[in-house]
């Protein structure tokens, strides 16, 4: 059975937390999503939505259909997926959530999705790892690229280990590391530093490393953006510590060197994580075995 619409209208109000941006989104009138809604209620014999001038956020009886219109909405989703495969090839849309360190090297499993489902579109956010497992739970996205580490103490969630990363200072050339093959993270005191934001798993890893060396770091330049941080540090005034991984498909820019970072030496995996869900959808099958190919690859290089 396919979902009734007003279920879908629940869900973007649900998202939006905002009766006229979820009427845009469906491309409505914000009162034919309000009777919409009323139906629902009228239906369902509940309250869905705490009712006042503004949305007021879903009743426990809202949030618990929302969970259960977000898993009809999947199953349809899933089932067109099937069909589609059927007739002409997997097609539709993949979309992923992926940290901001991992923006580049995810180009390596996307790019391996896509020669062997061609038909299939991604779109690739950058997004925090907290932002990522919220979604994945809403359903706004199939699967992310976080720290395999930050996954683990989750039962919900399931992760394929892709790449093996280690950090490295990213510093301008002439500077006062100028003639050394690598620093300790002691010697990073010396510069100035551009890092992610506190909120960027990336950002907490570095901190409890300075934090067990007993010392702390405040950076001069903070951002979300891995884009922006190589363009500080390109301007010749800020050093970056960053993974190793980030540079392997597009290279160190010019006028930079990447010395590897020692004592300790620091060292975890990054990969594909998904939703313990009950069936996959084909779209989410066919990443796991492109991912899992991908995981087997890299195991093999080590």
């Amino acid at each position: 059975m396919m979902i009734a619409r007003k279920y879908l209208y629940l869900i973007a109000l649900a998202r939006e937390k905002h009766f006229g941006r979820a009427a845009l989104a469906c491309h409505i009138s914000p009162s034919t999503l309000s009777a919409a809604i009323s139906d629902l209620e009228a239906e369902l014999g509940v309250a869905v939505v705490e009712r006042g001038k503004n949305f007021g956020g879903l009743t426990p009886e809202g949030q618990c259909v929302v969970d259960y219109a977000h898993r009809m909405a999947a199953g349809e989703e899933g089932m067109r997926q099937e069909l589609a495969k059927l007739r002409h090839g997997l097609s539709g849309q993949l979309r992923l959530g992926v940290i901001p360190t991992a923006l580049t090297v995810v180009a390596s499993l996307t790019s391996a999705f896509a020669r062997r489902y061609p038909l299939v579109t991604t779109e690739v956010l950058s997004l925090s790892t907290n932002e990522i497992v919220s979604r994945m739970h809403d359903f706004e996205l199939d699967a992310g690229i976080i720290y395999v580490e930050s996954a683990l103490a989750s039962h919900q969630l399931m992760t394929v280990p892709l790449w093996y990363e280690s950090l490295i200072l990213l510093t301008p050339s002439g500077g006062p590391f100028e003639g050394q093959e690598s620093v300790n993270w002691l010697e990073v005191r010396q510069v100035p530093l551009c890092m992610l934001t506190k909120d960027m798993q990336n950002r907490k890893t570095i901190d409890k490393v300075f934090a067990q060396l007993d010392c702390k770091v405040t950076p001069t330049i903070e951002t979300n953006s891995i884009v922006s941080m190589l363009a500080h540090v390109s301007s010749g005034t800020w050093s970056a510590i960053l993974p190793r991984s980030v540079f392997d498909l597009i290279g160190i820019p010019a006028g930079v060197r990447a010395l590897p970072l020692t004592e300790p030496n620091v060292v975890w995996a990054t990969g594909l994580v998904i939703e313990r869900r009950e069936p996959k959808s084909p779209m989410l099958e066919a990443l796991l075995v492109v991912a899992n190919n991908l995981s087997d690859s890299f195991v093999k290089d080590e």
